[in-house]
C-alpha cells in the first residue's frame, strides 16, 4: 500500500488521452479509444529468406490476406470514388482536389508481404516455424509498423539508416525489400540492440547479414559519425507509444517517476530528426514516424 502508486500509469495515460485526443479527434475519438484498448492485432511479415514452402497457401486458407498487395487496388477504388464525387459542380470538385490526396501506393514494395486477418478478426497466427536452415518463416508485428518502411521507398543500391532500429521489425522489413546496398541499424539501448541481433540471426542468412551494421550510439550524435552518407533514413523515434501506455504497467512512460522524461520527448524527437536529416545525402529522403497520435510529437516536431 505504501509503495504502489495511487493512480496506475495506464489510467493516468488514458485520462491524458481523453482530455487531449478528444479535442484533437472530436467525434472520432471514441472509436480510436476503443481501438487503443482492444487486444493488439498482429500481421505476419513473410520472410523472403526462408525456404519454408506453402506458408502463403496456409495463411490464405485461414482467410488472411496480404494487405500490401491490396493497397494499390484500394487506392484505385479511392480514386474512382473521388472522381465520382468530383462530377458535381466544378467549384466543389476543385476544392476537393485541393483538400484531399490519394493514399500511399506508388512506393509499395512488391517484395514485402504481410498477411492480416479481416477487419474485426483478432485471430492469432501460429508461432513462426524454422525451415531446414533454422530461419523462421514469418515475423509477427503490428502491421501499421510497415507503413514507414513502405513510405521510405528504398531503391536498388540505396544506403539506408534505421536510426532507432530496435527491437528490429522495421530493420527486418527493410531487408525484405532485397534492394538495400547497405543498412545501418542503430539503437542507443544495448539490451534492445541484443534483441535486434537475435531477430537478424533468426530470420536473415549470414551472407545477407553482411550488408547490415548494428551499432548502439546515441542517435542524436549520428551526424558526427556519418554525415551526408545515406540515400534513405528512417527516424522511428521514442514516443509515448499510446497503446502500450494504456495497456501495460511495466516500463510505462506515464509513471510519475518518468514525468520529466515524457515532457522532454518532443525535444528528443526533434534532435533525432535533425540528426537523421544531416545524415542524409543531398536529395535523399527521411521518414519520421511515431507510435503516438499526439500532434506535439508529430506535426509540431516536423514544423
Amino acid at each position: 500500500a505504501t509503495t504502489a502508486p495511487r493512480i496506475p500509469p495506464t489510467r493516468l495515460a488514458l485520462h491524458h488521452f481523453d482530455v487531449n485526443y478528444s479535442l484533437q479527434l472530436k467525434d472520432l475519438w471514441p472509436s480510436v479509444r476503443s481501438g487503443l484498448l482492444c487486444e493488439q492485432k498482429y500481421g505476419a511479415l513473410l520472410n523472403n529468406f526462408s525456404l519454408s514452402t506453402f506458408v502463403t497457401q496456409e495463411l490464405e486458407l485461414l482467410n488472411a490476406t496480404d494487405f500490401v498487395a491490396e493497397a494499390p487496388r484500394k487506392a484505385q477504388q479511392w480514386q474512382r470514388g473521388a472522381a465520382a464525387e468530383e462530377t458535381g459542380s466544378e467549384e466543389s470538385g476543385s476544392q476537393e482536389r485541393s483538400e484531399t490526396s490519394p493514399p500511399l501506393c506508388a512506393s509499395i514494395s512488391p517484395n514485402i508481404k504481410c498477411y492480416t486477418f479481416p477487419r474485426g478478426d483478432i485471430t492469432r497466427f501460429r508461432p513462426a516455424r524454422p525451415d531446414t536452415l533454422g530461419l523462421l518463416d514469418y515475423y509477427l508485428m503490428d502491421a501499421a509498423s510497415l507503413l514507414p518502411v513502405l513510405a521510405l521507398n528504398v531503391q536498388p543500391g540505396d544506403f539506408v539508416l534505421d536510426l532507432c532500429a530496435a527491437p528490429g521489425g522495421k530493420t527486418l522489413a527493410l531487408l525484405q525489400t532485397g534492394v538495400c546496398g547497405h543498412l545501418a541499424a542503430n539503437d542507443v539501448s544495448l539490451s534492445r540492440t541484443k534483441r535486434l541481433y537475435q531477430i537478424l540471426q533468426s530470420y536473415v542468412p549470414k551472407e545477407m547479414r553482411e550488408i547490415v551494421s548494428v551499432t548502439s550510439y546515441d542517435g542524436r550524435d549520428w551526424d558526427q559519425l556519418e554525415r551526408g552518407t545515406f540515400h534513405k533514413v528512417l527516424v522511428d523515434v521514442p514516443c509515448t507509444t499510446d497503446r502500450h501506455s494504456v495497456m501495460e504497467q511495466d516500463n510505462n512512460i506515464f509513471h510519475k517517476r518518468r514525468t520529466k522524461e515524457r515532457q522532454m520527448l518532443p525535444m528528443l524527437q526533434l534532435q533525432l530528426l535533425m540528426a537523421g536529416i544531416l545524415a542524409t545525402k543531398p536529395a535523399g529522403e527521411v521518414v519520421y514516424a511515431t507510435c503516438s497520435l499526439s500532434p506535439l510529437q508529430n506535426e509540431f516536431v516536423i514544423e
